[in-house]
């Protein structure tokens, strides 16, 4: 088959390329130069550009096009007819973010927070998980039924080790630097499920090319719900085992949380709840007790990790946040550019939280 995959080369992407390539023509598009491969042609591009996405729309039939784009729901009202016109199965990425609060076991059918949240605010907003809903339901209303929609949860990889809501940069880097982690009280004890991205792209493949997936909508996670608390715990003693490293933790309340982190309905609407997901739909598909589990993996993943790490930018507000509260400090020098120095001390020693 040709497949179009568009912006493939993150946690989930990469997976899915290397599974996908030995048994089909792959075309991915990404911002980035990428090396060119057998039977893998990058298209270098932004995948948000309509006018960079019409063009390889019109130039080709496709068999299957694999959306990894964030949209907002203006954005995606613009594009969700033409990818459904120009390709025999369309794959959006949803979230199982969707979903509202619920002490049972999540499945597909169950309540988002789109249909059952009463927050006026929130609902006015289009945020993460109200606008992956609203586009699920431009696919559930169209004429075509050629589309299939994927809700992961959180994922990990050689790249990403995620605490809650804090990505690497906000917690594994203070641990290296022999900071203290600042992570809620609250959330600790909320069960959470964490999918290596492999695993995510095993699913995926699954339903790429399959007719029985047209019009139907999976999650695609593990089947082992953890605490935060645990997950906390598990790398922790990976530090401890890797790198001799014993991080410090300090626990804050939700109000003192929310401060310190952006993100506010991603906390309240989501990490705030319990996760925890029935698979027997993607289950009939491939055996999700063989995903991978979450120890092993994020042992492996962390070993990669450690031989070159390597982070995105460091927020250096938020990171004096923390460290007024933790009463440590960041060497300048450890600090790039001008305004981002001017910013820690800042907030550092100037500003209240």
């Amino acid at each position: 088959m040709k497949i179009l995959i568009l912006g493939g080369t993150g946690a989930m992407g990469i997976h899915l390329v290397e599974l996908l390539k030995a048994e089909h023509q792959l075309f991915v598009t990404s911002r980035r130069r990428q090396k060119q491969q057998e039977k893998v042609h990058y298209i270098q591009g932004d995948g948000k550009d309509l006018l960079f996405v019409r063009k390889i729309l019109q130039e080709e039939r496709w068999d299957v096009i694999v959306d990894f784009m964030v949209y907002t729901t203006a954005e995606f009202e613009e594009r969700y007819a033409l990818f459904l016109k120009h390709t025999a199965q369309y794959i959006f990425l949803s979230s199982a973010r969707v979903y509202a609060d619920q002490h049972s076991i999540i499945k597909e059918s169950s309540p988002r927070l789109l249909d059952v949240s009463t927050d006026d605010a929130y609902l006015a907003s289009d945020e993460y998980a109200l606008a992956k809903a609203r586009q699920e339901d431009l696919l559930y209303n169209a004429e075509q039924r050629n589309w299939t929609i994927i809700r992961p949860y959180i994922t990990y990889s050689e790249n990403r080790f995620q605490l809650g809501v804090l990505e690497k940069e906000e917690w594994l880097y203070r641990a290296m630097k022999g900071r203290t982690i600042v992570f809620s009280e609250e959330m600790m004890q909320r069960f959470t499920t964490l999918t290596y991205g492999f695993d995510v792209a095993r699913g995926m493949a699954k339903v790429i090319g399959n007719s029985a997936s047209f019009g139907n909508t999976f999650h695609i996670t593990g089947n082992a719900p953890a605490k935060w608390e645990q997950v906390l715990k598990i790398y922790l003693s990976l530090l401890r085992q890797k790198l001799n490293l014993v991080p410090r933790i300090k626990l804050v309340d939700t109000a003192v949380f929310l401060e310190i982190k952006r993100g506010r309905y991603q906390i309240l609407y989501d990490r705030l709840y319990d996760r925890r997901f029935d698979n027997q739909r993607i289950n009939a598909l491939i055996a999700v007790d063989d995903f991978r589990e979450m120890q092993s993996g994020l042992s492996a993943c962390m070993d990669i990790f450690l031989n070159a790490p390597s982070f995105l930018t460091i927020d250096w507000r938020k990171e004096a946040q923390k460290d007024r509260l933790t009463k440590e400090g960041a060497s300048l020098s450890e600090i790039s550019g001008v305004k981002n120095k001017f910013r820690y001390l800042l907030y550092r020693y100037i500003k209240n939280v």
